[in-house]
């Protein structure tokens, strides 16, 4: 299938409209013989009607134009993409369509009420589309007039795709959010080349990048200019203080008031981000007694906001530090990645999660029953193995709850066929400390696939000082596992009462817990500090 991808972007190569087209022809599968309308010679019509009676066809103006109206005639496909400008296309673009006036034929036909030119040339199995991005926070309402011109030009039957927010592309701070985007506009592209895009997608593509006030707060910060729109600073701009503003758009209140502190080290500069319940703003004076305080060079964390560097690793390797609540840190894509589109909301509240008392259930309920008495242990542990599959249902099920319904089922069927308690519990220990302690020779130790939910998902296995966190954590379970194993088989069957020995079973995995959650905010955070 022959594709021609018309740019009409007078920036060429570094437009955002181009990024969509570019996105939606990866869908598809197809490569593109692009026209870069900015970079031809493409004189506006004069009107003369000389392709019409004179030449036939053929424009009596010699320049690009010509090449392509060959392109446009055999092209299968065809996008057309560009910015909008003045709710309407660029200039450049203007004078390609009015160009293509050689392709009409000079006679009125029927067909169309306000009156009709039929095409000189069949191009009835043509697919078009159309891709633009517009600077205002949402396409509706702002590409009538892009339409009524489409609508006449290349008829009825093409596919559109208008996206507000454009700007947002170009901002490396914001890729995240853009790139799902695109996620989107290539999905489109893939359901296209199948027959047609789904209602579903048509609405993601529909739904805005942020919210209206979200992005416009974004959009006035990122001009540098004082509400009267006159005053600019020019000595103010990539200061630092810009940066914060843009941060300060996007921020998502949580109900919590904190002060976010950049001391910028090579500027030799502080700003904060005062954080409402209402929203955020930047200042570089009067400030605040700040909650967390980052201390960095601003170039590092100009490239950590563009997502050129990781800044979980900066972070790991010491190039900046963190002073007071180190919480905001692990909530910080949360909490300054801007207010999530309805769609991602919903998939976040349904998203289901790891849980370690999916994990843990079922071999308490064998070693404390089995303590008590082999056959309550061999049935609790059966009832157990079969009822947690059910909870996967809600739960975000994990390798190791597999293989712990495997083994809790085997050895309460030992503990119901005649094995005794001091068998069956110190093998159950020995088995889980050693399947903890397995995880530690891979790339994700076992507690970071219960926390990771905590702290951005499995974007979190990404982050060094998170996996280091939980490779020393999984090194404390698995060996307190393998102490409680042989503490078990030393007291069963002693003096020490049956009652007693269950409690301190149950309570250990409590203690546990309880220092993994204290070692999991404190351990990073006396990192941070440096």
């Amino acid at each position: 299938m022959s594709v021609v991808l018309i740019n009409g972007s007078p920036k060429g190569e570094r437009s955002n409209s181009l990024k969509l087209a570019r996105a939606f022809l990866e869908g598809i599968g197809q490569s593109a013989e692009v026209v870069e309308v900015a970079r031809l010679k493409i004189m506006p019509c004069l009107g003369c009607f000389a392709c019409w009676n004179e030449t036939p066809g053929e424009c009596a103006l010699n320049d690009d134009m010509a090449g392509i109206l060959e392109k446009i005639i055999a092209a299968e496909t065809i996008v057309w993409s560009f910015p909008l400008y003045y709710c309407s296309v660029p200039g450049p673009l203007k004078n390609l369509i009015d160009r293509q006036l050689p392709l009409l034929l000079p006679f009125m036909a029927p067909g169309r009420e306000s009156g009709y030119h039929p095409p000189r040339h069949d191009l009835s199995g043509q697919r078009r589309v159309v891709v633009s991005t517009c600077g205002f926070w949402t396409s509706q309402g702002n590409y009538d007039g892009v339409t009524a011109t489409f609508d006449l030009v290349i008829g009825c039957d093409y596919e559109k795709i208008f996206c507000g927010q454009g700007e947002l592309f170009r901002a490396p701070e914001l890729r995240e959010r853009t790139d799902a985007y695109l996620a989107t506009v290539r999905r489109a592209g893939a359901e296209y080349a199948q027959g047609g895009i789904a209602p579903a997608t048509r609405a993601e593509l529909a739904e805005p990048i942020f919210p209206r006030e979200a992005f416009e707060r974004l959009a006035n910060a990122s001009w540098g200019l004082s509400p009267d729109g006159h005053s600019v600073n020019p000595e103010r701009v990539d200061d630092g203080l810009e940066l914060a503003k843009r941060l300060a758009a996007i921020y998502r209140p949580d109900g919590r008031e904190r002060v976010v502190e950049f001391v910028y080290l090579d500027l030799r500069r502080t700003c904060q981000i005062v954080c409402r319940a209402d929203g955020a703003r930047a200042i570089d004076d009067d400030l605040k007694p700040y909650d967390t305080r980052i201390e960095t060079p601003y170039s590092l964390w100009r490239d950590v906001a563009r997502g050129e560097i990781s800044g979980a690793e900066a972070l790991f390797q010491k190039k900046f530090r963190v002073l007071g609540d180190f919480s905001l840190m692990t909530r910080w894509d949360e909490l300054f990645g801007g207010p999530l589109p309805s769609r991602a909301r919903g998939k976040a509240a349904q998203s289901p999660k790891a849980n370690m008392a999916a994990l843990l259930g079922p071999w308490l309920a064998l070693w404390v029953g089995t303590i008590v008495n082999p056959t309550v242990g061999g049935n609790l542990g059966i009832m157990a193995a079969a009822l947690i599959p059910l909870t996967w249902l809600a739960l975000k099920p994990t390798l190791y709850e597999r293989l712990t319904v495997f083994a809790v089922a085997c050895l309460s069927l030992a503990a119901l066929a005649g094995a005794g308690a001091r068998l069956i519990v110190p093998i159950g220990y020995a088995l889980m400390g050693l399947m903890w302690l397995a995880t530690l020779f891979g790339r994700i130790p076992l507690t970071a696939r219960y926390s990771a939910d905590r702290y951005g998902g499995e974007k979190a296995f990404k982050n060094p000082l998170f996996i280091r966190t939980n490779w020393i954590l999984t090194a404390f379970w698995g060996v307190a596992f393998l102490l409680m194993a042989l503490g078990n088989y030393a007291l069963i069957g002693g003096a020490l009462d049956w009652l007693y020995l269950a409690i301190v079973n149950a309570a250990i995995p409590g203690v546990m817990g309880g220092f993994s959650a204290w070692f999991q905010r404190q351990y990073p955070a006396k990192w941070a500090r440096g």
